[in-house]
């Protein structure tokens, strides 16, 4: 690939990327309005032509690994294991 190529292909991604924040940033605020509607009418649940909007609490447990390691430092040696990811940025 040349360099405008290249050029080109970055400044395409960081396009894309600014479309994907916007777009990620409109379908919050239309979450929010269903959302805010739904606290509004009292309702976990709303229904509309084609579609079904659900808002509930969820439980979970999770295991709490920091507090893990300080309590158990020895065991959580032992039974964790390094992994190598790679990253890539694109910055400006």
């Amino acid at each position: 690939m040349s360099m405008n190529e290249l050029n080109s292909t970055a400044r395409d991604l960081m396009s894309v990327r600014s479309m994907i924040e916007e777009l990620e940033a409109e379908a919050q605020a239309l979450t929010d309005k269903l959302k805010a509607a739904m606290v509004e009418q009292g309702a976990e649940v709303l229904q509309g032509d084609g579609w079904k909007a659900t808002w509930k609490n969820v439980n979970s447990q999770r295991f709490d690994s920091k507090a893990f390691k300080a309590d158990h430092a020895d065991l959580y040696g032992q039974y964790s294991r390094q992994t190598t990811t790679a990253r890539f940025v694109l910055s400006v």
